[in-house]
């Protein structure tokens, strides 16, 4: 027959669309032509596929050859159909028995010898496999293939193993899952190693517990660093489903999935990163930061030194926990629900009571960040440098030797609290959900009313306080947000008051 039919994977985003190719041989002159919106990647795969089935032992048709691969009007790119393109020239040669072909998607680079090669995004091809499907694919992507629960895939090192394998002169090695414990990625970094800074790490404890974005601001040495990278340690580990999209995204982001397999991510851009590498896309798709840090940490060091699109990009994710890239090429949406640590100087001297810089320098640095994203912020706390005189008293209290391990377990029952009462932590309620499950008496409502007037703060602001009162309430396993849960969740609010009186002032207070 001079028609065969061979089904695939394309990789589009976070997903895997089925693609069918056809490949048809007819009479005329030797020929090789691709149809179907294919890129100069996949065009390239003619010369691939020839010289890997002739290496191969095979005879490649002396023929005109089209092959068309549908849907047309999606975009192609990559190697990864260079396996089914042989696939179907050698079965539509007759050197492939087409009977059981349909049962069957292939995925795979092709060597000019006939190798089999890894291919990227192969989880989530895996992941989109119908269960009457069985996925053929290189010895390469074995491993990464091995984390999904239920997966029915083979895989082979050579061309000429799945031609004996299709026309059953041998059987290629089946896949199978294989449990992949979490390596814990934070070992040797812990809270116990930070001195003093009992009000930052409270806070730092908070965000931890309620999923709450965090800005910490105060000069260098201070320590935000250090808080920044063990507030990860503190996070409850991944769940099977959480596990499986960040697996998705480091797939087609071309990370080691099996490496980072459960670890709740922590990415850390330099100031320097682009918009593309922020949020995603490129003129190749690549997923951005904000994604690779689903449902982890985004640490942005030096917040003021990105640029203002950079920061100003972060505002739509951090409400919406995805992002939409509409490009000329492509439109598509990815998660992005990641946690937002910030940390920044006060001035860009580093210190604001050095002197150093002048009171339109330093409103000019402090405006880089705007405020729409401030108000996005639930917690901005100020974190000042210890005294070094303290460092050996702090050192031995009791205070300084609470570890991690202690701060996770108060986390996990907090969060635990959260997800029997609502379903979802409480950085995420709704307007709606506010009122209902962050309740005020009147006394707590009158202060808390009063100072977003004093303040000047948005309605935005008002629904996040309430929402960091209800985690410091669940913390204390409160049904009830008192008086003192609203102050402390107000007295998180330290940048917005510190702006506010600089401004107004024009000196610190």
């Amino acid at each position: 027959m001079s028609l065969a039919v061979v089904f695939a994977r394309s990789a589009f985003g976070i997903e895997a669309p089925l693609i069918t190719i056809e490949v048809h041989i007819s009479a005329g002159l030797p020929a090789f032509n691709l149809v179907g919106l294919p890129h100069r990647s996949i065009s390239e795969a003619r010369e691939r596929v020839r010289s890997a089935i002739i290496n191969s032992g095979f005879t490649f048709p002396a023929q005109r050859i089209t092959i068309n691969l549908s849907p047309a009007d999606l975009p192609k790119h990559g190697s990864r159909f260079d396996l089914a393109i042989a696939v179907g020239v050698l079965s539509a040669s007759g050197q492939i028995n087409q009977e059981y072909l349909h049962r069957y998607e292939f995925l795979g680079e092709l060597a000019l010898s006939g190798e089999l090669r890894h291919v990227e995004g192969i989880l989530v091809a895996g992941l989109a496999l119908p269960a009457d499907k069985t996925l053929v694919s290189s010895q390469a992507n074995r491993n990464e293939l091995s984390v999904l629960p239920h997966i029915n895939a083979l895989s082979a090192l050579h061309l000429r193993e799945v031609v004996a394998h299709l026309n059953n002169a041998q059987t290629l090695a089946s896949i199978t899952h294989i449990p992949h414990p979490a390596e814990d990625p934070f070992q040797g970094i812990d809270f116990a190693d930070v001195m003093g800074q009992t009000q930052a790490k409270k806070a730092c404890l908070v965000a931890a517990a309620g999923g709450h974005n965090l800005l910490m601001y105060g000069p260098p040495g201070s320590g935000k660093t250090m808080l920044a990278q063990r507030i990860a340690t503190i996070l409850p580990a991944l769940s099977q489903q959480q596990a499986l999209e960040n697996a998705s995204i480091n797939s087609v982001g071309g990370l080691n999935v099996n490496a980072l397999w459960r670890q709740r991510p922590f990415r850390q851009p330099h100031h320097s990163a682009s918009i593309p590498a922020l949020i995603g896309g490129g003129v190749r798709f690549s997923p951005g930061e904000i994604s690779l840090a689903h449902n982890g940490v985004l640490f942005l060091d030096e917040l003021p030194e990105f640029t203002a699109n950079a920061i100003e990009h972060l505002r739509q994710p951090l409400e919406a926990k995805t992002i939409t890239l509409a490009k000329a090429q492509y439109n598509m949406t990815l998660p992005a629900n990641f946690q937002l640590i910030a940390a920044m100087n006060p001035s860009p001297t580093g210190d604001i009571h050095d002197g150093r810089s002048t009171y339109d320098q330093n409103m000019r640095y402090l405006q880089k960040v705007s405020g729409p994203l401030l108000d996005r912020i639930d917690i901005q706390i100020e974190v000042q440098k210890v005294n070094l005189n303290q460092v050996n008293l702090v050192g031995a209290s009791a205070e300084a030797r609470t570890r991690s391990n202690e701060l996770k377990a108060l986390v996990s029952n907090a969060q635990h609290i959260q997800l029997q009462r609502q379903g979802v932590l409480n950085a995420y309620l709704c307007p709606q959900r506010i009122n209902e499950f962050c309740d005020l008496d009147s006394l707590s409502s009158e202060f808390l009313g009063c100072a977003i007037e004093e303040l000047g703060l948005t309605a935005r602001v008002y629904h996040r306080v309430l929402k960091v009162s209800r985690t410091l309430a669940d913390l204390e396993a409160s049904a009830a947000i008192e008086l003192a849960h609203v102050q402390t969740a107000l007295s998180y609010r330290a940048f917005d008051r510190f702006v506010h009186h600089y401004a107004r002032h024009e000196q610190l207070l």
